[in-house]
């Protein structure tokens, strides 16, 4: 029988008593139920959508100072997190020396389990006083249970030196939660396979991983007209869509578009200036003066 109910109360390690036949119905029923616990994690994600909005608005402030976004976590958490971090930069041109990650056994963990790792509260400390975090900068922590020593660990070493701590766990009143600037609670509750918090808990940090840091990068001007106008360009699939976007932005051919790109040394952003009349020192400048905010420099042209 579907499960038309998956629950989201209780604990990440509790027991749902509804997948308890799991292994027993037939492969389509059991999808049927997987993905609607699925959804059910998705869903879980609005609750928080105020205190991301605050977590948001709070980390741009820190970055615009110069900081770094900061992940922390262990086993799964971690391998989310490190995603969400690592794809800054393709996607945004966000600088890579302004993202850092805080991961319980190091690089060896994202790939296999590392013993004891989670439990390693002077390794987190340490690899906080290695990355000279600081005050400017944002720590994400993320851990399904919110009970993880390893990432609490990391979290309070963050805090302690002024840094912006931003918790993201599933279980209400955790640790992570309750010590974090910015708590973001994300009630997945009981596994659909007990204990395995790839599943809903997963689901629920990546959708809200995504939403905070595309919003971060948003709030940095990285966004222009739904357009990712600091994509780095390392292939020739993404220099084409270079291409086509300062075509559509200008509303100019795309042999236009190429030849203003190429001026700008594949600057997507001030390619576009250049085709408003600006030469490329001027473009960089102007984009300079706005923090790289294009919408900003386009507006003070238009109002001259």
């Amino acid at each position: 029988m579907a499960n038309e109910h998956p629950r989201t109360e209780g604990k990440t390690e509790d027991w749902d008593p509804a997948f308890a036949e799991l292994d027993q119905w037939d492969t389509a029923t059991a999808l049927q139920n997987l993905h609607a616990s699925q959804m059910a994690a998705v869903a879980a994600v609005g609750p928080a959508l105020p205190e991301l909005t605050k977590a948001v608005d709070a980390a741009a402030g820190r970055l615009r100072r110069g900081g770094r976004l900061i992940y922390a976590g262990a086993g799964t958490s971690a391998r989310i997190a490190v995603q969400d971090g690592a794809e800054l930069l393709p996607t945004f041109g966000w600088p890579a020396a302004r993202v850092a990650f805080v991961v319980a056994g190091g690089e060896e963990a994202l790939l296999r389990p590392v013993e004891n790792a989670e439990d390693g509260h002077q390794a987190a400390r340490d690899r906080v006083t290695e990355l000279g975090v600081g005050a400017n900068d944002v720590m994400i922590a993320v851990a399904a249970s919110g009970e993880t020593p390893f990432t609490i660990s990391a979290l309070r070493a963050a805090g302690a030196v002024g840094a912006l701590t931003i918790g993201v766990a599933s279980n209400a009143r955790s640790t992570i939660l309750n010590e974090a600037d910015h708590a973001i609670t994300l009630q997945t509750g009981a596994e659909p396979v007990s204990g395995s918090t790839r599943m809903k808990a997963g689901t629920a940090q990546k959708v809200a991983l995504n939403l905070l840091s595309t919003m971060i990068m948003v709030r940095m001007g990285r966004v222009y007209r739904g357009r990712m106008v600091d994509m780095i360009a390392t292939n020739d699939k993404l220099r084409k869509r270079a291409v086509r976007m300062v075509a559509a932005l200008d509303d100019c051919s795309e042999a236009e578009a190429a030849k203003a790109l190429e001026a700008a040394g594949g600057d997507l952003k001030a390619a576009v200036l250049v085709r408003h009349g600006h030469d490329v020192t001027a473009a960089k400048a102007l984009l300079a003066k706005h923090d790289g905010n294009l919408r900003a420099a386009i507006a003070e042209l238009e109002s001259r």
